[in-house]
């Protein structure tokens, strides 16, 4: 799971002299003075653009939230952490998405008959939408997919998993 903290303003901080870069892209950087600890005790290094995001409004120097590694932010395609979101463990963002505002993400590996990720997350109108595999709809839409193409013990799992994580992107609102 990745807890999303996170504002949606864009403040740049020019380089300092010797400044800390824990790695550099094509599109961003991750500075290694601005860190925060995940609740596990992982380490998540600040993002700054180092090209623009012209679909996001973001330009070079517009600083972003933060992420564990660079395997957590795609680096082709327009997806962008703003804010102080958190990005970490098996999340990543990627194609044109965007992880922002109060809630969290969760994430489950190695599920259904395909051994692939559940993803449930905060829409921008803060409902609730569930992606798999090709599939993203309301939780209500995935449960009626899974019904029509899943056995009863698979159906289970994920009705379990849809629940576990509703609990907890609630009580974070």
């Amino acid at each position: 799971m990745a807890k999303i903290a996170a504002t949606t303003d864009k403040p740049k901080r020019p380089r300092k002299a010797k400044e800390n870069i824990v790695a550099r892209n094509a599109k961003y950087e991750l500075l290694g003075d601005d860190t925060v600890t995940s609740w596990d005790g992982r380490t998540l290094f600040r993002i700054r653009a180092v090209a623009a995001i012209l679909s996001f409004g973001i330009q070079s120097g517009d600083l972003g939230g933060y992420i564990e590694a660079e395997k957590c932010l795609q680096v082709s395609g327009d997806a962008w952490v703003y804010g102080n979101a958190q990005v970490y463990g098996d999340a990543w963002v990627y194609g044109n998405a965007w992880v922002y505002g109060n809630g969290l993400i969760f994430w489950a590996s190695k599920v259904g008959t395909e051994n692939g990720t559940l993803t449930v997350y905060n829409a921008k109108d803060n409902t609730l939408l569930v992606t798999r595999g090709c599939f993203i709809g309301t939780p209500e839409q995935f449960l009626a997919a899974s019904a029509k193409k899943h056995d009863a013990r698979t159906q289970h799992e994920y009705k379990l998993l849809i629940e576990v994580a509703t609990s907890r992107i609630e009580a974070a609102r």
